[in-house]
C-alpha cells in the first residue's frame, strides 16, 4: 500500500471519527506493511493497538478496502524505542497553560451559546454555568452523569471554554479517563511517576471524562483517588462526567464512589420533545448561512422531534444528512424528502419494545419474580416496580391503557394510569426512580 492511499484513509478516519478520535489514536499508528490481507501498524504501546482494534478496527479495515487494498484483519506491534516519547505519544494539549501535550483539544463548537436548555438538562446547565464563572469552589466534584447523546461532553467543553476567556491565566486540563489512564501507564513505563503526579497536581482545574472507564482498573483507580484527593485538600475544581451516576458504575471502588458524590451530582435527563424541536431550530438557524437556498417544509422539525427520541447526536446527525442530501438533489425538504432520505435512522428508531419485554427487563432490574410484579400482590417491593413497567409500557410501546392492564393480570385501565401518574410525580421528587427510569430505557433501546 503506497503512502498516497494511507493518507486517503488517514483522511476518511478523521471525518468519520472526529478530530478527537483521531488525534489520540489514529495518528500515533505507524503502517509498516499489508501481507496477505493482514495490515501490520507499528504503535507505541500495546494499550494502543488493542484499543484501536476493539473501536476502530472494523471503520480501519473498511476505509483501507474501499480504497482498493484487500484487508481482512489488522495486527499491531510496539515499535522499536528509537523515537523519542513525545513523538510516540497520541497529540494531546492543554487547554491552558504550557502546550506539553498532557490534554485533549476542545470542541469550538460546544459553547454555553450553542448549549439548548430545556427541563431535562437545565439543572446540569446551570450547575455548569456556576462552576464556570470560577472564582471559589462550589461544588467539588460537579459530577454530571447521563445516557449517550443528551449533552455532558458538551457541557464539559462550554466549561473549558469559559474559564479560558475569563482567566487565560488559570491551568485548565480537560480528558478522558482513557486518556488520564494511558498517561498513567506511560509515566509507568518510562520511569517517570513524579513527572506525572506533578502535572496532574498543578493544575487549577481538572476535568475528566467517561470516569466509567476506569472502572475495574484498580491500579489506574489508585493513581485517581490520590489525585483526587491532591486537589480537592488544595481548593482545586474537579468536573466529572460518565454514562451513570457514581453509585451505579460497578468495579468503581466505595471510597472513590464516595467522593464523587460528594460534591454536586446531576444527571441529563432524556430529551423531551419540546428540548428536541429547540435542538433542530437551532441547527436550523445555523445552517441557513451554509445553504441559503434550502427550504424548509411546515412539519418537518416537528415530525424528526416525534419520531427521533433516541438522543440529540443522531437528531442533529439525521438533520445535517437531510440538508446536504436537498442541497446535492436541489430540491425543498418536504415530508416526503425526508422520509425518504432518513428511512435508515427513521427504522432504527422505530424498534418495537414489548410489553413483555419491559415486564422481564423490570423484573430483572429490582430482582423479583415476574409472576409477583404482574400479580395481586399490592406491597410497595412489587407495587412500585409494576408501576414503573406500566409507565415504561405507555410511553415505549403503542398499546393502549385497557390492553396494558391486561397484560397485568387483568387489571383495569385506571389502575394503569394511576401508576403512570404516580411515576410521573416520583420521577420529578425521587433522583432514584428517574436513574431506574433512565437505566431501563437505555436496556429496552439496545
Amino acid at each position: 500500500m503506497t503512502n498516497d492511499i494511507w493518507a486517503k484513509v488517514l483522511a476518511a478516519l478523521k471525518s468519520a471519527l472526529g478530530a478527537n478520535n483521531f488525534s489520540n489514536w489514529i495518528e500515533p499508528l505507524e503502517f509498516a506493511h499489508l501481507t496477505s490481507g493482514v495490515a501490520t501498524f507499528n504503535v507505541p504501546t500495546n494499550f494502543i493497538g488493542n484499543y484501536v482494534s476493539q473501536n476502530f478496527g472494523d471503520q480501519i479495515i473498511y476505509h483501507m478496502n474501499k480504497q482498493g487494498e484487500k484487508v481482512q484483519r489488522l495486527q499491531f506491534a510496539v515499535e522499536p524505542q528509537t523515537r523519542t516519547a513525545t513523538a510516540s505519544k497520541p497529540a494531546l494539549r492543554k487547554i491552558a497553560g504550557s502546550d506539553d501535550g498532557s490534554g485533549s483539544p476542545l470542541d469550538a463548537r460546544f459553547t454555553f451559546d450553542t448549549f439548548v436548555v430545556g427541563k431535562p438538562n437545565e439543572l446540569a446547565h446551570a450547575a455548569a454555568r456556576r462552576v464556570a464563572e470560577g472564582g471559589p469552589v462550589t461544588f467539588n466534584p460537579l459530577f454530571l452523569y447521563g445516557g449517550v447523546g443528551l449533552g455532558k461532553t458538551h457541557l464539559m467543553h462550554a466549561i473549558a471554554h469559559e474559564l479560558q476567556r475569563r482567566s487565560p491565566e488559570i491551568n485548565v486540563l480537560y480528558l478522558s479517563a482513557e486518556q488520564f489512564m494511558y498517561r498513567f501507564i506511560t509515566a509507568l513505563r518510562e520511569r517517570k511517576m513524579m513527572d506525572f503526579k506533578q502535572l496532574f497536581r498543578s493544575v487549577d482545574v481538572l476535568m475528566v471524562d467517561d470516569v466509567q472507564f476506569i472502572s475495574g482498573k484498580d491500579s489506574t483507580q489508585e493513581e485517581f483517588f490520590h489525585t483526587f484527593n491532591a486537589l480537592v485538600d488544595g481548593q482545586k475544581q474537579i468536573i466529572i462526567s460518565a454514562d451513570r451516576a457514581p453509585g451505579e458504575i460497578k468495579g468503581l471502588e466505595e471510597r472513590i464512589k464516595s467522593r464523587l458524590q460528594c460534591g454536586l451530582v446531576v444527571d441529563l435527563h432524556p430529551t423531551d420533545y419540546e428540548l428536541r424541536l429547540g435542538v433542530l431550530q437551532s441547527k436550523v438557524d445555523f445552517y441557513a448561512s451554509q445553504y441559503p437556498e434550502l427550504v424548509i417544509a411546515p412539519g418537518v422539525l416537528e415530525f424528526l422531534a416525534h419520531r427521533i427520541s433516541t438522543n440529540v447526536r443522531v437528531l442533529e446527525g439525521a438533520l445535517t444528512r437531510l440538508f446536504a442530501f436537498a442541497s446535492l438533489v436541489g430540491r425543498e425538504i418536504t415530508l416526503e424528502l425526508t422520509q425518504d432520505c432518513l428511512s435508515d435512522v427513521l427504522k432504527a428508531s422505530d424498534r418495537k419494545v414489548t410489553v413483555e419485554e419491559i415486564q422481564r427487563k423490570v423484573s430483572e432490574h429490582y430482582a423479583i419474580r415476574l409472576s409477583d410484579m404482574i400479580g395481586p400482590k399490592r406491597v410497595r417491593n412489587y407495587a412500585r416496580p409494576r408501576q414503573v413497567a406500566m409507565y415504561l409500557a405507555k410511553h415505549m410501546t403503542n398499546r393502549s391503557l385497557p390492553e396494558i392492564g391486561r397484560r397485568f393480570g387483568g387489571r383495569d385501565h385506571t389502575t394503569v394510569m394511576h401508576g403512570v401518574r404516580r411515576i410521573e410525580e416520583l420521577k420529578a421528587l425521587d433522583s432514584q426512580i428517574a436513574d431506574d427510569l433512565e437505566l431501563l430505557r437505555r436496556a429496552l433501546e439496545e
